[in-house]
């Protein structure tokens, strides 16, 4: 048996947001997961954030946040976008070695929702206590985990006396898989409540389709790679966003469904995708105007010696072997974000708070990506029918989808397709898409922070 993780501990913390200063309760603990046996399974860590407040004031709303991976901490969403602390990772330019010091969050929610980072097992300090075999049963499994994650939201709420306030819940990446379905399982199985989801660059939903047959996968990635482009040339707008929606939508969906039976339409469309691209010509000609991700990376900075990241292809790393036939290198900017991020998590949880454990703390753990189980169905179906599902069945759930244009790991244009296709149950504004400059972290960029707030903090005031 494994020595147990420290008892819960707390530290009395002050920010300055805007001019106002903010006091709250920083809050690092576990919450217990038992097997079916009853006895202890996992220990799942988690950082809270609640804000002082006088007695007698209204109860404040909490948000519950993860991220994806499979095998991320919730550090990323914690300490590059809502946490009341940030450190700085994830632009152009940023280093490994670049010191890794919290500053007070500009763009925090803790202004107007107290906040729970939960690190699933493996992740952050969380761990499971059974053999492996068990482990990926109960843990690294699409099912498995949204229950047990479920159930920790439950505790925590019960553990905290806050069944009776609002309840929202933010999950980035394979968390915005997780997002519609913990918010489905809670509503119909464990009986809570979610009032509001936030999806940031969600992967909501896996399979668009064969690319050989089917426009839709080619139309999902186009736009991001535009906007990668048009972001480089510092011309990067909605307005020229939206150009590029309807140009996708129409000739470029019709031309790729046509195939080589129109070849003046391809002929059109390769010369269009090369103009909205800046791509070399060959290139765009010899790719039949399809743009395979990978390919796109290594092809876009390759007269620099750099490959872009799949994450926002404006990021960028040397390639290391450019003379491959195939990328032998990690993404540049995964390469780049797990030092300032684990160092700064570790220390803040072992040194301002307190909570003392000399284990090591999980930014991105590869264990998890390995034993994760990929080939489940429920995996392939993604998590759309469940949103959809939650929506029907409350019709005061708000869902908010906020993606970065250049991301290519999570696409913009899957959450627009998907959602595009979603019946309108009631308020057509209860399920909302929206866009920002920068990649699958767009958060990181300061930027940024003051609109993902107001959108999240006016989907918090309609309740």
């Amino acid at each position: 048996m494994k020595n147990p993780l420290p008892a819960d501990k707390s530290a009395e913390q002050t920010i300055t947001v805007n001019g106002k200063t903010l006091h709250y309760t920083a809050t690092v603990g576990t919450i217990e997961i038992k097997g079916k046996d009853d006895k202890p399974a996992g220990e799942v860590e988690y950082i809270s954030y609640v804000l002082d407040k006088p007695a007698g004031t209204p109860d404040r709303p909490v948000t519950f946040a993860f991220n994806g991976g499979p095998g991320a901490s919730s550090v990323y969403l914690n300490m590059g976008a809502i946490g009341p602390k940030r450190v700085n990772f994830g632009n152009a330019g940023d280093s490994p070695s670049d010191p890794a010091t919290l500053v007070d969050n500009q763009g925090t929610w803790l202004d107007f929702t107290d906040l729970v980072f939960i690190d699933p097992i493996g992740t952050g300090f969380s761990r499971s206590l059974v053999d492996d075999d068990t482990t990926k049963k109960m843990f690294y499994s699409p099912t498995p985990d949204i229950e047990y994650l479920s159930m920790v939201i439950w505790k925590w709420l019960v553990k905290n006396d806050r069944l009776l306030d609002k309840k929202y819940l933010i999950g980035e990446s394979y968390g915005g898989y997780r997002g519609p379905r913990i918010t489905h399982y809670l509503q119909s199985t464990l009986g809570v409540a979610m009032n509001g989801v936030v999806l940031v660059s969600p992967y909501l939903n896996p399979e668009f389709g064969d690319g050989n047959l089917s426009p839709v996968p080619w139309m999902t990635t186009l736009p991001s790679i535009t906007a990668a482009h048009l972001e480089s040339q510092g011309k990067l707008s909605d307005a020229e966003m939206k150009k590029v929606i309807a140009y996708t939508e129409g000739d470029y969906a019709s031309a790729l469904i046509k195939g080589n039976s129109d070849p003046a339409a391809r002929d059109a469309m390769i010369a269009h995708v090369t103009e909205m691209t800046g791509l070399d010509p060959q290139f765009v000609k010899f790719s039949g105007g399809r743009l395979e991700t990978g390919a796109y990376l290594r092809e876009v900075h390759r007269t620099q010696g750099l490959i872009g990241s799949v994450y926002d292809s404006n990021v960028t790393g040397y390639d290391p072997f450019p003379y491959t036939m195939n990328s032998r290198t990690n993404d540049p900017m995964l390469e780049s974000i797990i030092a300032p991020t684990s160092t700064a998590a570790a220390d803040f949880i072992t040194h301002t708070v307190g909570w003392k454990t000399d284990a090591r703390y999980e930014a991105l753990s590869s264990t998890v990506s390995r034993m994760w189980d990929r080939n489940s169905d429920d995996l392939r179906r993604g998590s759309v029918a469940d949103l959809r599902e939650a929506v029907a069945a409350d019709p005061k759930l708000r869902v908010l989808i906020v993606h970065g244009w250049n991301d290519l790991s999570c696409p913009f244009m899957g959450s627009v397709l998907t959602v595009q296709q979603m019946p309108t149950m009631g308020d057509a504004n209860r399920v909302q898409v929206h866009e920002f400059p920068g990649g699958h972290m767009f958060y990181t960029r300061p930027a940024n922070q003051s609109g993902l707030h107001k959108l999240a903090e006016a989907m918090v005031q309609t309740h």
